[in-house]
């Protein structure tokens, strides 16, 4: 082989080698020229995912239909033939969300739960709207659409809106009527004598 096929067949190889890494490092840019406009990276039917922590089930989602748009600057999941989302506690005891709709924003850990949303809750609570939003970064729920809550004790409370941590120890509603159940304990020794008994 001469030096002039030798140097040729160098450069062609070196042309080739810069190639594949240019191709390499626009892979993506491939991938989302590949992609409709606005589609998502991937759909699943008959999705059932277990999320764990130290070997322990932490919750359970399924739904007949999840879209992942996750390729987005603002990311998301949608489920837009709704879902069952069951979570366990650190007593195993489980609690259960169910909607016709859901999207969950992955930046913000915000999940919006839409039409017929129902909360029922280890120790009983049943708690029903039309929409409610979970931030599980601050770990509170809320909507500033109508709702109704039945507590474990049969207290309840009809309203349209409420903030609230998600344990509900701390409930704040506006625009609400209900009937709240109070425990009464005998008044103290003390408590008789400044009443004058």
């Amino acid at each position: 082989m001469t030096f002039r096929a030798h140097m040729i067949k160098s450069v062609i190889t070196l042309c080739s080698v810069v190639a594949l890494f240019a191709c390499e490092g626009n892979y993506k840019n491939i991938q989302q020229l590949n992609l409709a406009d606005n589609a998502p990276i991937m759909e699943g039917r008959g999705v059932n995912l277990k999320y764990t922590d130290s070997g322990r089930v932490t919750s359970n989602l399924i739904t007949p239909y999840m879209k992942d748009y996750s390729n987005l600057s603002f990311a998301y999941q949608e489920f837009p033939q709704g879902v069952e989302v069951r979570f366990w506690d650190e007593k195993n005891q489980r609690s259960t969300v169910t909607a016709d709709y859901a999207i969950s924003y992955i930046n913000t850990d915000l999940i919006d739960l839409r039409d017929n949303v129902v909360l029922r809750t280890s120790d009983s609570m049943v708690l029903r709207a039309e929409q409610l939003y979970w931030d599980k970064k601050n770990e509170w729920v809320f909507t500033d659409r109508p709702y109704q809550i039945k507590f474990k004790d049969g207290s309840y409370n009809n309203g349209i809106r409420f903030d609230s941590n998600q344990d509900f120890t701390t409930f704040l509603s506006m625009g609400n009527q209900g009937v709240q159940i109070i425990e009464s304990e005998q008044l103290s020794e003390t408590d008789q004598l400044d009443n004058g008994n």
